[in-house]
């Protein structure tokens, strides 16, 4: 294993420079960029305090996820259904997708079903209409959504979709963070 270059890419991916990473484990930025290169080796103690900076722990640093899923069948999907008469079925996509920074699922609402109503969070939200016609209600206001048309939306406002058509409207929703 090259752990200077598995370093770089998990520094890489918490959007950190050489220097911030520096600063968080006081360390100089010289010392971050050979052990990067892999032309220094850091003490097992400096090691867990970079991985610490990183949001890691060794045994996650050193446990291969070369065999990380990355493709999902159904049989792979979680579904649930919603009780009630206005109820609708959830199958999320993505198995665990919570410890994930997005969370995919795919809503089926019958025709007059409505969502779960979701507070106000940071983040971000995506859908995009497979089937049918949905109403997005974001606190006060709404919004028409129709079938292989989108939304994006920073919800600072609880929100939830209703189907306002007569069939099944199909939705994959996204959210970041993880919120379904």
């Amino acid at each position: 294993m090259r752990i200077g270059e598995k370093l770089r890419e998990l520094r890489l991916q918490k959007n950190l420079t050489q220097a911030e990473l520096a600063d968080r484990c006081e360390l100089s930025k010289g010392f971050i960029s050979q052990v990067e290169r892999d032309l220094t080796s850091p003490s097992i103690a400096t090691l867990i305090d970079i991985l610490e900076s990183l949001g890691t722990s060794p045994q996650s640093f050193f446990t291969d996820d070369s065999k990380e899923k990355l493709v999902f069948s159904p049989a792979d999907m979680f579904e649930k259904q919603d009780d009630g008469e206005k109820s609708g079925k959830i199958t999320w996509l993505v198995p665990d997708a919570q410890k994930n920074s997005m969370e995919p699922i795919l809503l089926e609402l019958e025709a007059g079903g409505e969502s779960m109503k979701i507070p106000p969070h940071e983040g971000e939200e995506f859908g995009y209409v497979l089937a049918g016609c949905v109403l997005l209600c974001i606190g006060k206001q709404e919004y028409i959504v129709k079938k292989r048309s989108s939304f994006c939306l920073h919800p600072a406002s609880a929100h939830s979709l209703r189907n306002i058509g007569t069939t099944t409207a199909k939705v994959i929703w996204v959210s970041n963070p993880p919120n379904f």
